[in-house]
């Protein structure tokens, strides 16, 4: 798995690294086919304090490409809305390629 974690407006420390990685973790332990993930975390410049914070996320799993995003007052608290939003994109993505079809009985004569 490629990652990939950028800031726009912000330095991304190495706390905020490995929060983001954790909880990248949940992810991968839902669904083990991703190829690659781009986070990026930006600080918009808005004269209310309200959801200044930002969190997006591209995913590209077999078959697929998946993007969320996120806006909070604080940070991990937006990088925690985006990984449950990207972790029920994840799981539903995991059931519909999944074969749900079953065999049809034999029929009795």
């Amino acid at each position: 798995m490629n990652l990939t974690i950028s800031g726009h407006h912000l330095e991304v420390t190495p706390a905020l690294r490995s929060y983001v990685i954790n909880k990248l973790d949940r992810i991968t332990r839902h669904f083990d086919q991703v190829v690659d993930v781009k986070v990026l975390l930006t600080v918009e410049k808005q004269k209310e304090k309200q959801n200044r914070q930002r969190a997006e996320c591209n995913i590209h799993v077999k078959g697929n490409d998946m993007f969320a995003e996120s806006a909070h007052a604080d940070l991990y608290a937006a990088v925690d809305e985006l990984v449950d939003k990207l972790d029920r994109q994840v799981v539903r993505h995991k059931d519909r390629i999944q074969n749900h079809h079953h065999e049809a009985p034999k029929r009795l004569m």
